[in-house]
């Protein structure tokens, strides 16, 4: 029996270190080389790219622009959100359930694509500009004139940036905002009623102080996603003219500047380390916020939330302004990508030229399989190349997740730092860890394990930074039940193995699969990792739809469009099988 305990402590031990080792090279390593490359060159301290940042004004204007974007974001998504939240959490319409997978879409859309959809839609002579010439029969008419030329500037502009990065991001504070207000008692509401408070009144005494909370970590989150964002500002950010400055650089667009192009990887490194620092400073405000600003709403008694009903005239702005931003959000990128996707002349758009009518003759379904017939194949070598990485870092992460979750279960401060350390990602803005990752693996363990510019270079980071995904599943699932069912099969004699595979495994084993399929979703579609460490003459579907929209010749954007397509379809069905997926494990729950 001593024998057998020592047998499982040795093992638990060399488990850890293993763990351990992998965690310190995948995403500590990376992120101490940021930091001492920030400063240090030939091994000797060096403050030039430190002063380079706060003397030269390009550097400034690059921190500015980040911010200035970050929180016009931040606040559109909350004059987004709160009406939102309010009507799907405290009206009849939260009934409808199946709306917050709709929600998610946005937020489940890569954002690149997004911006690529928008661009359609608005770029001069787009397809807003198209459908007015196909609802007046005339090209010279006001609203042509107008459109021919305002859309363009519109996007092409900081607010146009601002507005369609908001599309993207809003659902996450809508779904923290509607889940803090389905939790406020209605007995606090009807309180304030009694007492003669209207409903600004209530609203201003009673959600707002009991949302501070919530909505502080909705706002950094939504204000850290932002500033971390590559995709749209890389679409749009060379258009714009903004404060007389050409080309809207932000963090991350400047940091893959000096990584991919100029080569410079000091400043590349210091960008990332002053991102890194204002996300760590912001989250540590979050947290003081929520600290001090914290109520406790539920109790053994539970909490009654009443539903109210809404006048009918109500309920149709409700439906108008719901349609509206789902319109917006999903609608114009959507059509956008899968009509570019079937035309067969790009200049024809979606109009008859000869009648001003409907253009159906220019809708195919060819560009499909020239997709995979083109560039010798290269669209379908993009896919599969896609599938293979998030299958294989999917299945990694979700594995090293299982193993961190399982060790932390022991009570040893050790193992717990696991947790820890996994969790950093989640903290971080992805680029500065594959920055991190670049100098390292390139620079300091080449020689040993050479395998930068290689794929597996990809899975390393694909697995890093999608870890917490599978550890917050596997946690989650594993406080859903209690520590006597696994003792049981202990102590009807099962060894610790057999316990685990018959008994913890299938009780978190949706929590594995759910953090599965989201790791899959977001590392199929994933594009700052793969543009910045894809190896040379290889695709993935995100670097490959990316490259193809660039060249923006007929055909070429097509084929972008119908890997669009493909990339929202599996994204989509994803999404719906992770809702259907944690639904039931709602219900078998409770």
């Amino acid at each position: 029996m001593k024998n057998s305990l020592k047998l499982q402590k040795a093992t638990a031990v060399i488990i850890f270190i293993a763990v351990a080792i992998i965690l310190v090279f995948f995403i500590i390593c990376p992120l101490v080389t940021i930091f001492s490359r920030s400063i240090i060159t030939d091994g000797k301290l060096d403050w030039t790219n430190i002063k380079q940042l706060i003397s030269e004004s390009e550097y400034l204007e690059t921190i500015r622009n980040s911010l200035l974007l970050g929180l016009t974001v931040t606040l559109l998504s909350t004059v987004i959100s709160f009406p939102l939240a309010f009507i799907f959490s405290r009206t009849r319409f939260a009934k409808a359930k199946w709306m917050d997978i709709v929600f998610m879409i946005p937020f489940m859309t890569p954002p690149y694509i997004a911006a690529m959809g928008w661009q359609r839609f608005l770029s001069k002579r787009g397809f807003l500009w198209q459908f007015a010439l196909i609802l007046t029969g005339d090209m010279n008419s006001a609203l042509c004139q107008y459109l021919l030329t305002a859309t363009s500037e519109w996007l092409y502009s900081f607010w146009g940036l601002a507005v369609i990065m908001t599309f993207n991001v809003f659902p996450f504070m809508f779904t923290l905002l509607k889940n803090a207000m389905a939790n406020i008692p209605s007995s606090l509401d009807e309180a304030a009623a009694v007492s003669g408070g209207n409903f600004f009144y209530r609203l201003r005494k009673v959600y707002i102080p009991l949302l501070v909370s919530n909505y502080a970590i909705a706002a950094i989150l939504v204000f850290v996603k932002t500033i971390s964002e590559y995709g749209t500002p890389s679409v749009l950010g060379n258009g714009i003219t903004f404060m007389g400055t050409s080309g809207f650089y932000v963090f991350t667009t400047k940091i893959q500047y000096f990584a991919t192009v100029n080569l410079n990887f000091g400043m590349a490194a210091t960008l990332s380390a002053v991102l890194t620092i204002i996300c760590f400073v912001l989250w540590l405000i979050q947290m003081t916020i929520t600290k001090k600003t914290s109520y406790k709403l539920q109790s053994g008694k539970g909490v009654r939330v009443t539903l109210k009903k809404m006048p009918v005239w109500a309920s149709v702005l409700a439906i108008i302004y719901i349609v509206f931003i789902l319109l917006l959000a999903i609608g114009v990128p959507y059509f956008s990508v899968i009509t570019t996707s079937l035309m067969d002349k790009l200049s024809d758009g979606i109009v008859n030229w000869d009648n001003y009518s409907f253009g159906w003759g220019n809708l195919t379904l060819s560009n499909y399989a020239n997709m995979f017939t083109a560039n010798d194949g290269g669209g379908g070598n993009a896919i599969l190349i896609s599938l293979m990485l998030a299958l294989i870092s999917a299945t990694l992460a979700s594995v090293l997740g299982m193993v961190i979750c399982t060790l932390t279960r022991r009570r040893n401060r050790c193992y717990k730092t696991l947790e820890a350390v996994g969790m950093i990602p989640e903290m971080l803005p992805a680029i500065v860890l594959v920055i991190g990752m670049m100098i390292f693996w390139n620079t300091s363990i080449y020689n040993v394990i050479p395998i930068y510019r290689t794929l597996a270079i990809m899975v390393v980071a694909y697995v890093a930074l999608f870890l917490p995904y599978s550890i917050q599943y596997i946690s989650s699932a594993y406080t859903q039940f209690n520590d006597s069912l696994p003792l049981a099969g202990r102590t009807t004699g099962g060894s610790k193995s057999y316990v685990f595979l018959r008994i913890t495994l299938p009780l978190i084993g949706k929590g594995v699969i759910t953090g599965w399929m989201m790791i899959f979703i977001i590392s199929f579609r994933e594009l700052v990792a793969a543009s910045l460490l894809q190896p040379p003459n290889t695709y993935v579907i995100s670097t490959y739809i990316y490259s193809l929209f660039n060249q923006g010749y007929n055909g070429a954007t097509q084929q972008a469009m119908c890997l669009a397509v493909i990339c929202l379809a599996i994204t989509v069905t994803a999404l719906i099988l992770i809702n259907v997926t944690t639904g039931r494990k709602k219900k078998s729950h409770r």
